[in-house]
């Protein structure tokens, strides 16, 4: 059976648009999704990020916290037959606030796996207060676990593999420690890239406030340069059929644009196509 990617809706969040892309509508306030990922057809279901813990801890941040009953995650995963307990890895594209908030709601036999790198960036109070102490203490208890939590080492290693189909490669970008995860599906290779994209029209169709041809925008919120963030991005749109962000419908690529948006599975019919410029110098 075939790999396949389910999303996971654990609500939206209020924010300024300048914080998803840089410079971009500031004092604008937007309404973003919060998406986690369900990994279905391997030997093991596997979730990739788990949201944020509740709607008060996004305050802290300045942004409003949208989620609803059905948005837990454990009804998430009832939608698709998946019981908390069946799962046996919860993998992190990094740990900010909206993606590791969940955690502790899996028990110490699952196992929590992300690169080591991001665990160390977390406590390093660079990102202070993206990284909220009730979910990262819980992430330090799991350490003390048998078997609750795996480091990868992706500055070294360059790829690890968690189940034939699915591995995990350094992002390079957002946080040092973000990792992305590949998955083999029949239709091609999928990236769940967590938050190196986070807005695919304002930052690749139409890169606003970019004058040269097919140069991404950053987001307004990362840790390593701007020309970091710009490579993870091109890196992103040349290696993958589809990508999948956590705060974006997901896209299918080809030959490094984007030409369609997909619904809640990868693979999965396209809802939207997405006309691109056809420019050719003379």
């Amino acid at each position: 059976m075939a790999l396949e990617i389910k999303i996971l809706d654990y609500g939206d969040i209020e924010l300024e648009t300048s914080f998803l892309v840089l410079g971009h509508e500031c004092g604008r306030i937007r309404r973003v999704p919060v998406y986690g990922f369900l990994i279905l057809g391997g030997r093991y279901p596997i979730v990739v990020d788990t949201g944020y813990r509740d709607n008060a801890i996004m305050e802290s941040l300045g942004m409003r916290g949208l989620q609803f009953h059905d948005n837990m995650i454990e009804n998430q995963l009832a939608k698709h037959g998946v019981k908390m307990g069946d799962v046996r890895y919860v993998l992190h594209t990094h740990l900010h606030i909206d993606h590791a908030g969940k955690d502790d709601h899996f028990n110490m036999n699952t196992t929590v796996v992300l690169n080591r790198r991001e665990m160390e960036f977390s406590v390093s109070g660079i990102m202070y207060p993206q990284y909220p102490k009730p979910d990262i203490k819980h992430l330090v208890d799991r350490i003390y676990e048998p078997e609750a939590m795996r480091f990868l080492d992706l500055d070294i290693t360059g790829a690890e593999e968690i189940i034939p189909g699915v591995w995990c490669e350094a992002a390079g970008a957002h946080t040092e420690g973000s990792m992305n995860v590949i998955v083999e599906t029949a239709e091609g290779l999928a990236c769940i890239c967590g938050d190196v994209i986070y807005d695919f029209n304002d930052q690749i169709v139409n890169h606003v406030n970019t004058n040269n041809w097919m140069e991404p925008r950053v987001t307004g919120n990362h840790s390593e340069s701007k020309r970091a963030e710009k490579g993870a991005i091109k890196k992103l749109l040349t290696n993958y059929t589809f990508l999948l962000p956590v705060h974006d419908r997901p896209a299918k690529i080809e030959h490094q644009q984007v030409v369609g948006r997909l619904g809640m599975s990868v693979p999965g019919p396209i809802t939207e196509t997405v006309a691109n410029r056809d420019w050719f110098p003379m």
